[in-house]
């Protein structure tokens, strides 16, 4: 008899240890294409192309400004896909919590919360107790 499959709130840890905005990317469209989909909803590649965006901007921002990307977690909700992104660096980014506007010039940088914030929801930035930081959003699908 095959065993149940896990409830959609559990989250889902990468099977090997995300350390590149690219595994994260693969690690997340995997969890979409085997655990959030199903016969009633199935992601559009618009919503995979978003959240791609967004998997790429966070981990670039552990990366970057965070002292590395120190984990990465993707939940699999009613709405979509809630991303967890643990970096090693306790400063939390005044820009996530901005109105996300686009740089007034460009520079070749800045457009990653702007990006993030137009194409996410619910962000939260959360000090974590051994030191460093998560941010996690909600990216919906439907």
């Amino acid at each position: 008899m095959a065993s149940a499959p896990a409830p959609v709130t559990a989250a889902a840890d990468a099977p090997a240890p995300v350390t590149t905005a690219a595994t994260a990317r693969a690690y997340a469209r995997s969890v979409v294409l085997e655990q959030w989909n199903n016969a009633d909803r199935t992601a559009t590649e618009a919503a995979l192309i978003d959240l791609s965006l967004v998997v790429s901007e966070l981990a670039a921002n552990a990366v970057r400004h965070g002292g590395g990307l120190a984990g990465f977690e993707v939940t699999p909700t009613p709405e979509g896909v809630r991303l967890a992104v643990h970096d090693n660096s306790d400063v939390v980014p005044a820009a996530a919590f901005g109105a996300g506007s686009l740089p007034t010039q460009h520079h070749g940088n800045g457009y990653g919360w702007p990006v993030i914030i137009r194409l996410a929801c619910d962000i939260a930035v959360d000090l974590r107790p051994g030191g460093g930081k998560t941010v996690s959003v909600l990216v919906r699908l439907v």
